[in-house]
């Protein structure tokens, strides 16, 4: 019996979440609804010109997001990354820990730099832009790499975003390798378009032969695979993944479940936040099938929570949502 569901690795970046409006972006030489690698100054610029009282602040991340989904929904996961020993990183690990996620990191491991932040903007129609300063988390390599934890798991993890680095991309290679000597399945997230575009020969190392599980949206789909149709790239798809999912916004998602795609409806919402909606798919798709439910049912339930968090300000649930969705899967 394995005794995690899930062990994320990924960036450990502070999500600071506020709203804004296009002329923010005018003002600020901001490109909006992408994800922008920034350094200090430039972050510490437009720290300066947010309004702080309306800015929400939590634990974040793209894998990170998606094992806090994991332990809401009673599964059981561990997340390996890096802070550094500074305010924001003491509340990095409380706040993973308060969210039921189990971590190695202690106060006094931690050493000195500057904890990651992803300014996360969101204006009226929904869409959001970040700009990331990834601080100490640029760092992360095979040494933030708890090999016990993946042992002991029934699914690796791995975010997308760490393909940046040739330590972040060692660590991914390291993990992977890890896992399927140890009989852990591994899961991929392609994390965000850019990081399909620019790093696609890096990503076909770390993926080699395939991957167990790989979640994209259609731009990341087509971008992947080179294919100009939604339909030839779900096709490529099946080259280097036993099994995928292609979220689409509104219209739902497909599954490959390895023999049959699956088509999942998407549920009703007023969209004002679509931060962490891929991430929360993500987690709440790998709570479902590490718990005994088909892929069906657990794109139903990813479905669900996703179409939840686009409905609220922020990317996660809150604990009582996640029962309740949960509830709503098994009446």
């Amino acid at each position: 019996m394995k005794k995690y569901d899930v062990t994320g690795i990924g960036n450990a970046l502070v999500d600071i979440e506020f709203k804004v409006t296009d002329q923010f972006f005018t003002d600020n030489g901001v490109e909006k609804g992408l994800m922008t690698l920034v350094d200090e100054d430039r972050q510490n610029h437009l720290m300066g010109a947010i309004n702080h009282k309306e800015a929400k602040k939590q634990a974040g991340g793209s894998a990170a997001n998606s094992v806090v989904a994991v332990s809401q929904f009673g599964g059981k996961s561990f997340y390996c990354f890096r802070v550094a020993n500074d305010e924001l990183g003491q509340f990095y690990m409380k706040d993973l820990n308060d969210s039921g996620v189990d971590i190695a990191l202690t106060a006094d491991s931690l050493e000195n730099g500057v904890t990651g932040k992803c300014l996360v903007m969101v204006t009226e129609d929904s869409e959001r832009t970040m700009n990331t300063y990834l601080g100490i988390t640029q760092n992360f390599s095979i040494k933030d790499i708890h090999d016990s934890a993946i042992k002991d798991s029934k699914y690796l993890f791995i975010e997308g975003y760490l393909i940046t680095s040739e330590n972040g991309k060692a660590a991914m290679k390291h993990a992977k390798k890890l896992a399927e000597e140890n009989d852990v399945k591994v899961a991929l997230t392609f994390s965000d378009p850019a990081m399909v575009k620019y790093f696609r020969e890096p990503f076909d190392e770390v993926i080699g032969a395939s991957v167990d599980l790989l979640f994209a949206n259609e731009e990341e789909a087509m971008l992947f695979t080179g294919k100009s149709t939604l339909a030839e790239a779900r096709e490529e798809m099946k080259k280097v993944a036993k099994h995928f999912v292609i979220t689409m916004g509104k219209n739902g998602a497909m599954i490959f479940d390895g023999d049959t795609f699956i088509d999942i409806e998407p549920y009703k919402t007023t969209a004002i936040d679509s931060n962490g909606a891929g991430d929360m798919f993500a987690g709440a798709f790998l709570y479902g099938i590490t718990n005994g439910h088909s892929y069906a049912s657990s794109g139903k339930l990813a479905s669900m929570a996703s179409s939840k968090i686009v409905s609220q300000f922020g990317p996660r649930l809150k604990w009582h949502e996640a029962k309740e969705i949960l509830a709503r899967l098994n009446p």
